[in-house]
């Protein structure tokens, strides 16, 4: 029953149930935690391209946030993207190290593409085919939980009371450029780097969202941490050995340093945003490019509006997708790579398992954390859906369905939806989810 007597519908109760939510009006307390989680020599970064240089390490930074004994973690990994098992093992080291359920856990990966993208599930049929292929050891992978777990852990001892959550927004210039194209009626691909199709630069920076979102969370002492939420692929080069958090990660190192807080951040729902309109590949663009965006983290921090004694709900709801039919058998011709993206599309339609989105409520502030490569449509759904709450969205969870797509990017073609693991139709399903996360 409601409280003012009426029955609760079919829809109310379908929603209860499936959120598994966890509301509590009580004392928050949060602390922050972070690791190195480099590749070693060796082991590949992205694909199966085996590491050669490390020009700047990769992290896991994260957060555990709690309300009277239940805990969240969120945390951000450095790396291109972690799926199925993958993505599985760690967050279940999260779990475990925090003393709370795997559902509890939202792992995200930032998505620079000088750095790993494992989907652990894809190995075996890809070295049935590939026998000499670079694979990522289970030893590496298991250390590496271990690390992300010990770091979680230590969060345990320096939980500290949540007396204010503050928002704010900064709009970022020349940064984002629309990656998807209407040219004469088609589309046209702007990677992150338009070195060899200067004349795409040209071209309108198209659709993205300016707007970087910040929440920070402060306690007695000043501010426990900022978390960042910003909608672009964080790549100004790929593919080459060498490893690297790219201009976002100098970025956010930079505004750690001048707010005296840790900064987290979270790439948004860019799968069809770019930063190719500004970059040609060139060390000084990265440079300005990584200037641009901590400039906008500096004015967000400074410009954050409080609310005191703030309230934390977390949510879980799933989101069944269907795979593609057409995946492609390992053929000859395949470079490793393809062979290794091949394996990863033929596994993930074999995997009947639906995936999860989150959500947590804090306060004025709501995060909706999408698994996937989610195209920046589903940002704005988010954000609609709202209902005036601050809306922030990431997708990057669990990377094995890949690019997240509306049904009329399948009709009108071009890169993300060729590269989706899912069929058309995905569409009303996702926001069904967000719609049902958001209480709508």
């Amino acid at each position: 029953m409601r409280r003012d007597g009426r029955p609760m519908t079919r829809r109310a109760w379908a929603a209860v149930g499936a959120l598994g939510l966890l509301r509590r009006a009580g004392r928050v307390r949060a602390a922050t935690f972070a690791c190195d989680a480099t590749p070693a020599a060796g082991q590949p970064n992205i694909w199966v391209e085996p590491v050669r240089e490390v020009l700047d390490p990769l992290w896991c930074k994260g957060l555990v946030i709690a309300s009277e004994g239940r805990r969240v973690v969120l945390a951000a990994l450095d790396w291109c993207g972690a799926g199925g098992a993958t993505h599985d093992r760690l967050c279940s080291a999260l779990a475990h190290a925090a003393a709370t359920s795997r559902r509890n856990v939202w792992l995200h990966t930032v998505h620079q593409h000088a750095a790993p993208y494992v989907v652990e599930d894809a190995y075996p049929l890809l070295l049935k085919a590939r026998p000499r292929a670079v694979c990522m050891s289970a030893r590496f992978l298991g250390l590496l939980a271990e690390r992300i777990g010990n770091a979680a852990a230590s969060a345990l001892e320096r939980m500290t009371e949540v007396e204010r959550v503050g928002v704010s927004t900064a709009r970022v210039e020349r940064v984002a450029s629309a990656r998807r194209l209407l040219v004469d009626g088609k589309i046209v691909t702007r990677y992150s780097s338009t070195a060899r199709t200067p004349e795409l630069a040209d071209l309108p920076e198209g659709d993205v969202d300016p707007d970087l979102r910040c929440i920070t969370l402060e306690g007695g002492r000043g501010a426990i941490a900022h978390l960042m939420f910003y909608a672009t692929h964080p790549q100004t080069f790929c593919c080459d050995g060498r490893v690297s958090a790219d201009f976002v990660g100098a970025a956010r190192q930079q505004a750690e340093r001048e707010a005296g807080a840790p900064v987290l951040y979270f790439t948004g729902c860019a799968g069809d945003v770019t930063v190719g309109k500004y970059n040609q590949g060139k060390e000084e663009q990265r440079r300005e490019l990584a200037g641009r965006l901590a400039d906008g983290m500096r004015r967000a921090i400074r410009g954050a509006s409080f609310e005191s004694a703030p309230e934390m709900a977390w949510q879980t709801a799933p989101l069944r997708l269907e795979a593609r039919r057409d995946a492609p058998e390992i053929a000859s011709s395949m470079s490793d790579a393809e062979a290794y993206r091949a394996a990863i599309r033929l596994v993930f339609a074999r995997r009947d398992r639906a995936m999860a989105v989150n959500a947590l409520r804090l306060g004025p502030a709501w995060i909706v954390c999408l698994p996937g490569e989610p195209l920046l449509a589903f940002q704005r759904e988010a954000q609609r859906a709202a209902s005036g709450r601050f809306a922030c969205a990431a997708g990057y969870g669990d990377i094995f369905p890949g690019y997240l797509c509306r049904d009329a990017d399948y009709e009108l073609g071009g890169y993300e939806p060729s590269a989706s693991n899912v069929m058309p139709g995905s569409e009303k399903r996702i926001v069904e989810v967000i719609r049902t996360l958001a209480g709508i």
